[in-house]
């Protein structure tokens, strides 16, 4: 199984509020938040890792290639690097490395408790559905994409406001087999830029969706989300 990263945003309302590192560089318990996936994924097992950064912050670049060379990934690292208008872009510029294979995609400011991803992967190794998302009931985000739901947790919608059948948000953790790289094309040639569209379109294509509830996911989108993910990971830690 595949593993990939999208970690070519900006950083723009992190920079903004003061924060100097490139958003992927931002440690975590004292780790950048690019190396704590690139580690969780080999511990779960990845084939590969794909990551896409921009070329805004070559300090990002700079920084995985150092990976590369020292061999600290233990892990073979197809790295992207260029500047895209949308993460729809940037899944569309990883896809060829990660065609013949399942495989995960996540941004790398998608903050879990790692036992809990752990489970999420293996549920995915045993399942027989097209695709997996992450999801959490639990709600900070400024623009939720809400996941309907029938009672077995096949997904039935992805939407911009939260329907009766929707308890769930996506938490933007993916797991997909490679005919998700087939409507990602379709998304990409009718000049969709959402990942949020590239869901719907998932479904509307007919491919079996499941959800996982995880208890807690977080992004790092401003300053003060860099706090709650600290306060997060300790208690993780913790207990």
């Amino acid at each position: 199984m595949k593993f990939a990263i999208i970690a070519a945003g900006e950083g723009s309302r992190l920079a903004q509020e003061g924060v100097a590192l490139p958003k992927p560089l931002v440690r975590l318990q004292g780790e950048p938040m690019i190396q704590r996936l690139i580690r969780i994924f080999r511990e779960c097992g990845a084939e590969s890792i794909s990551i896409i950064v921009n070329t805004l912050r070559p300090e990002t670049e700079a920084f995985v290639r150092q990976l590369i060379a020292d061999g600290q990934a233990q892990v073979p690292i197809h790295l992207v690097v260029r500047s895209t208008p949308s993460s729809m872009h940037s899944f569309s510029e990883l896809a060829p490395s990660l065609r013949g294979s399942d495989f995960c995609l996540t941004t790398v400011d998608t903050i879990f408790r790692e036992e809990e991803f752990a489970r999420f992967i293996e549920d995915f190794r045993q399942s027989d559905a097209d695709g997996m998302m992450a999801v959490t009931d639990y709600i900070d985000d400024e623009k939720p994409l809400y996941v309907g739901t029938d009672s077995e947790l096949n997904i039935t919608g992805f939407y911009d406001q939260r329907q009766p059948d929707s308890r769930y948000i996506s938490g933007g953790i993916y797991c997909l087999r490679d005919s998700a790289l087939d409507v990602l094309e379709h998304c990409m040639a009718q000049g969709q830029s959402r990942m949020r569209n590239f869901q719907r379109a998932l479904v509307a294509e007919g491919l079996h969706l499941v959800a996982r509830p995880l208890s807690k996911i977080l992004d790092v989108d401003h300053a003060e989300d860099i706090q709650k993910a600290e306060d997060f990971l300790a208690l993780n830690i913790d207990n």
